[in-house]
C-alpha cells in the first residue's frame, strides 16, 4: 500500500517581542507524535486535517508522523528548537518505508540558530528521505518564503484568504497533487520571486482592495494551461531575517521555465502595487473619536498589541484612551494575570480600584487604573464551531474575570493570552456583543472572520507596539535592502 508521511512544524515566531519561545509553549498548545496528531486534528479547519482526509479519498496509507504548534510569541530558543527536530526526525526514522510527504510549516518560523527555520528543517526532513521522495505542503500567506524552503520541496501552496479561513481547503489541495505525483500523472516543479516589496499588515486583507485585486492575478494564473498552483506570499513583517518581505510562488507540472515566468510576471505585480500596498494608519484618538460616531458595533482592531503576531495582549492605549473620553459602552480584552488574580481575592459582585495591563513594558501603554466590579469569574474555556481564522476550535485563556465600570468599560481579563479569532470570546460568557459600541480586537486581519457578521463597521488602529502597522518605526538589522517602503525604488 502506498503510504505518505504528515510532518507539521508551525510558529509564527515575533523577533521584536523581548521573550523567547521555549518547548513549554509547543507544550501548551501542540506536541504531538503519531496517532495522537490524527486525533489532534480530525475535527479542525485545518490543512493536517485536508491531508488526512485527502489522502483517505484516494485509499493511500497517511501515516501521522509530527506536529509542533506554538502560538505566536518570540524567537525559539536554541535548545527548544533542537528538542524539536530531534523528535521529529526520530519519528521520521520510525516511520519506515514512505512514498511521500504532507508537510505544514508556516514560513515565519525563526528560532536563535536558525532564522530560516522553516528552511533547515525541510532540508533536514529531504535529506532523510531522499530526492526522490516527492514532498508536497502548504504555507501560511504570513510567512517570509526562502530560496532553501522551495529547493527542499517539490510544491507548496499557502492559504487563498486572510483571514484564514481556507486552510483545510489547502490540505485538500496538497493532497491531490501529491495523489498525482504518485500515480504518475504529474511532476510538479516550482519557483519563486522575492520582490523587495514588505507589503502593509494592515493592507493584507484579502477580500479588501488592493490585496483583493493582488489576489485575483494569482487566480488567473491558476487558470493557465499546466499550472497546478500560484501562491501570493504576503510576508512577516515582525520576523527580522533576510528572508522578511514579500514573494510569488507557482507551481507547474514539469516546465520550470514557465514556473519562473509566471512566478517573476506576479513577483512585478507587487512592485508596481507597491505604493497602493504601503499602507494607513489611523491614530489611536481619532480611531475612538471615529468608532464613537459611527452605528454600533463597531470593531476596533488594536494593530500594535496583535496577539496572533505575537504581541503580548496587555496593551492599554485603545482602553485608556476609552476611558479618558467616556467613550461606550465598550469591551477589552486585556491579558494580566495578576488582575484575575486580585479580582479573585475581591470576589464576584464586590468592587474595587485595579490597575489593568500594561506589564510588558511602556511601548504598549499604561496599565488602565480606575474602579471596576468583579462582575463574572470563569474559567476562560470555549469552544468555536464555525471556520475560522487559524482553524481553530477550542479556545482557553485560563482564569478569567470580566471587570466593567460605571461608564460602560467591560473589560475582559485573561491569565493566558487569547486569540481574538472567535465572537464565542463573549458570547460564551453571556456579553452580548450587540449592546456595545465599541468593540476592540488585538488583531489586524484575523478577526474578521468572527467580528464582521456583528460589527457594522470595522476600523483598523496603529497602536504603539511590537505589532505596530508602521514599519518604519521597527528596528531592523538584518531584512534586505532596498526594500519598499523603508527605501524608494524607483531610483
Amino acid at each position: 500500500m502506498i503510504r505518505v508521511g504528515i510532518i507539521a512544524l508551525i510558529q509564527e515566531s515575533n523577533t521584536f517581542v523581548r521573550g523567547s519561545t521555549t518547548l513549554d509553549h509547543f507544550r501548551r498548545d501542540v506536541l504531538l507524535v503519531g496517532e495522537d496528531v490524527q486525533t489532534k486534528f480530525e475535527n479542525a479547519h485545518h490543512e493536517v486535517r485536508g491531508f488526512f482526509d485527502g489522502l483517505a479519498r484516494a485509499r493511500i496509507e497517511a501515516v501521522p508522523i509530527f506536529a509542533g504548534r506554538a502560538l505566536p510569541f518570540g524567537t525559539i530558543e536554541a535548545d527548544a528548537f533542537d528538542s524539536l527536530m530531534h523528535m521529529m526526525l526520530e519519528e521520521l526514522g520510525f516511520a519506515g518505508r514512505l512514498d511521500g510527504l504532507l508537510v505544514a510549516p508556516h514560513g515565519a518560523t525563526v528560532s536563535e540558530s536558525y532564522p530560516d527555520a522553516d528552511g533547515e528543517w525541510l532540508s533536514r526532513v529531504r535529506k532523510v528521505v531522499g530526492p526522490q521522495t516527492p514532498i508536497i505542503g502548504t504555507l501560511d500567506p504570513h510567512g517570509n518564503l526562502s530560496q532553501r524552503m522551495v529547493d527542499a520541496t517539490d510544491a507548496l501552496v499557502s492559504y487563498r484568504t486572510n483571514p484564514h479561513v481556507d486552510q483545510e481547503q489547502r490540505g485538500l489541495e496538497a493532497a491531490e497533487i501529491m495523489v498525482r505525483t504518485l500515480e504518475g500523472r504529474i511532476t510538479p516543479v516550482q519557483a519563486a520571486c522575492f520582490p523587495s516589496v514588505a507589503i502593509n499588515i494592515e493592507r493584507q486583507c484579502t477580500s479588501e482592495s488592493p490585496c483583493r485585486e493582488l489576489a485575483s492575478q494569482f487566480e488567473a494564473v491558476r487558470g493557465r494551461q499546466g499550472v497546478l498552483a500560484a501562491s501570493l506570499m504576503l510576508g512577516f513583517p515582525y520576523a527580522d531575517v533576510a528572508e522578511m518581505g514579500s514573494s510569488s510562488l507557482v507551481v507547474t507540472d514539469g516546465d520550470v521555465v514557465l514556473a519562473r515566468q509566471l512566478a517573476d510576471e506576479l513577483g512585478q505585480q507587487i512592485v508596481d502595487r507597491r505604493k497602493e500596498l504601503a499602507g494607513t494608519f489611523l491614530s489611536v484618538e481619532d480611531g475612538v473619536k471615529r468608532g464613537a460616531q459611527l452605528p454600533g458595533p463597531v470593531c476596533l482592531l488594536d494593530m500594535g498589541d496583535n496577539v496572533g503576531g505575537g504581541a503580548p495582549g496587555d496593551g492599554t492605549w485603545l482602553a485608556n484612551e476609552l476611558q479618558r473620553t467616556g467613550t461606550g459602552p465598550a469591551f477589552v480584552c486585556i491579558d494580566d494575570p495578576i488582575t484575575v488574580r486580585d479580582a479573585e481575592a475581591k470576589g464576584q459582585g464586590n468592587s474595587g480600584t485595579f490597575s489593568i495591563g500594561g506589564r510588558s513594558g511602556d511601548l504598549h501603554g499604561a496599565p488602565l487604573v480606575g474602579s471596576f466590579t468583579v462582575s463574572q469569574l470563569a474559567d476562560g474555556k470555549y469552544s468555536e464551531s464555525e471556520v475560522r481564522h487559524g482553524g481553530f476550535t477550542e479556545f482557553d485563556q485560563g482564569r478569567t474575570a470580566i471587570l466593567t465600570d460605571e461608564n460602560g468599560l467591560t473589560v475582559m481579563v485573561t491569565s493566558k493570552r487569547s486569540l481574538p479569532f472567535s465572537i464565542k470570546q463573549l458570547t460564551a460568557f453571556g456579553l452580548d456583543p450587540q449592546r456595545f459600541q465599541i468593540i476592540v480586537a488585538k488583531g489586524v486581519n484575523a478577526p474578521l472572520a468572527a467580528y464582521r457578521p456583528v460589527c457594522l463597521s470595522i476600523l483598523r488602529v496603529n497602536t504603539r507596539g511590537v505589532t505596530v502597522a508602521d514599519m518604519t518605526q521597527l528596528n531592523y538589522r538584518h531584512r534586505r535592502r532596498p526594500m519598499f517602503p523603508f527605501e524608494d525604488l524607483s531610483c
